[in-house]
């Protein structure tokens, strides 16, 4: 089948894809699918790309990646990738069809995408909340930052979330991965940065030994 517009909900049946099967955008061709909604939407490479853009070096290999909107402007994804095939990640790990103009609940925090059937997987959203100008942390909502603090912009122009508020997602339960991007962030971070994410992952995770280390 040739998806040649916006998918009927009911055009495509449950991925055949399967879950591990990414070829993942780079940086700059996300760049390029979102650009046009930049003006409307505000959007941010994450995961472990945003720990490298803002490094402005190669770190690790990378399974998929990560790009962050305010669930508020959840359609702009959408408008970027028309023709694609749009698949909410409904908990506990099911994806379903997005139907066009669909705003997910609450629960669905990723949607995934991929240009067509038994493509593979293409790009990651993840939704995040916000406050008016405020951006609220999912885990604990205590913890804030003014929207216009998120995003950084690397030397080729791609807008990323600044390390801090990354590394605060990455220690809910550090892996391996996570660690190689904590150790090269941390000689990033200005003493601002390291207050916020120490205070910040005491506050949710309590004890912790990335905490300490900020110190």
């Amino acid at each position: 089948m040739t998806v040649t517009s916006h998918p009927h909900p009911h055009s495509y049946p449950h991925p055949h894809t399967p879950f591990d099967r990414w070829e993942p955008a780079t940086p700059t061709e996300v760049a390029a699918l979102f650009a046009p909604a930049a003006t409307a939407a505000p959007w941010w490479v994450a995961g472990g790309y945003a720990i490298e853009l803002a490094a402005g070096r190669r770190l690790r290999a990378h399974a998929d990646i990560d790009v962050l909107l305010l669930r508020r402007d959840q359609l702009a994804v959408q408008r970027a990738l028309p023709g694609w095939h749009w698949w909410a990640a409904d908990p506990p790990g099911q994806l379903r069809p997005w139907r066009p103009g669909e705003t997910l609940p609450r629960s669905v925090r990723d949607i995934w995408c991929q240009r067509g059937p038994g493509e593979p997987w293409r790009v990651q959203i993840m939704l995040a909340e916000a406050d008016g100008a405020t951006w609220v942390c999912h885990r604990d909502p205590r913890v804030r930052l003014p929207i216009r603090e998120l995003s950084a912009v690397s030397g080729e122009g791609v807008p990323h979330l600044v390390p801090q508020v990354q590394l605060l997602h990455k220690a809910a339960a550090p892996r391996v991965k996570d660690e190689i991007d904590f150790a090269a962030a941390l000689p990033l971070l200005g003493p601002a940065a390291r207050r916020w994410l120490r205070d910040a992952i005491s506050l949710v995770y309590g004890s912790h030994s990335w905490a300490d280390l900020l110190r």
